[in-house]
């Protein structure tokens, strides 16, 4: 009875939110079973700390997230990432939409991991600038200059994709 009481509204956390934090671990992990085990860690962390996290629990689990996120990102430097396959147009299950997030998918991949982690936050968790920088631990602007160079390293990678798919890279040029 007493540990059910330490750790009162764990459970509700991880019940109501549960999906919408491994949703985000997946795209800043690339996986599924390593977005799993990056909320595992972070529910670990939280129930260490879980008498010192006063007030919002979630947003504590949140910021130790995408902490645990860049700090593996930082260890595998030196080693590329494969996050996903891509099939060629035509040879998907039929959806684009599956094709498109794939490739959206492969290029957040190459992104740094700030700039993956501000564009996680402000279009996929849909965060304020606000929100985002106090999650990552930093300014406003840092926030919006990251967000701007990760919207446009996105649109080059993507660019010469669709290019790529349509052979028209270095064709006729």
């Amino acid at each position: 009875m007493r540990r059910k009481k330490r750790f009162e509204g764990l459970d509700v956390l991880v019940a109501e939110r549960g999906s919408a934090l491994l949703a985000a671990a997946v795209l800043l992990t690339g996986s599924r079973a390593a977005g799993e085990d990056l909320v595992q860690a972070a529910l670990e962390r939280l129930i260490r700390n879980w008498s010192r996290v006063h007030g919002d629990k979630e947003g504590y689990l949140r910021r130790t997230l995408y902490h645990l996120a860049v700090d593996r990102w930082r260890l595998r430097r030196r080693r590329p990432e494969v996050l996903t396959e891509i099939e060629p147009p035509g040879q998907a299950d039929g959806t684009e939409a599956l094709h498109l997030r794939q490739v959206l998918i492969q290029a957040l991949a190459l992104l740094p991991p700030r700039q993956r982690a501000v564009l996680v936050l402000r279009y996929w968790e849909q965060l304020s600038e606000a929100e985002a920088a106090e999650v990552l631990g930093c300014s406003v602007g840092t926030v919006k200059s990251t967000a701007s160079r990760g919207l446009a390293r996105l649109r080059e990678l993507t660019a010469y994709w669709v290019l790529e798919d349509a052979g028209l890279n270095g064709a006729g040029r």
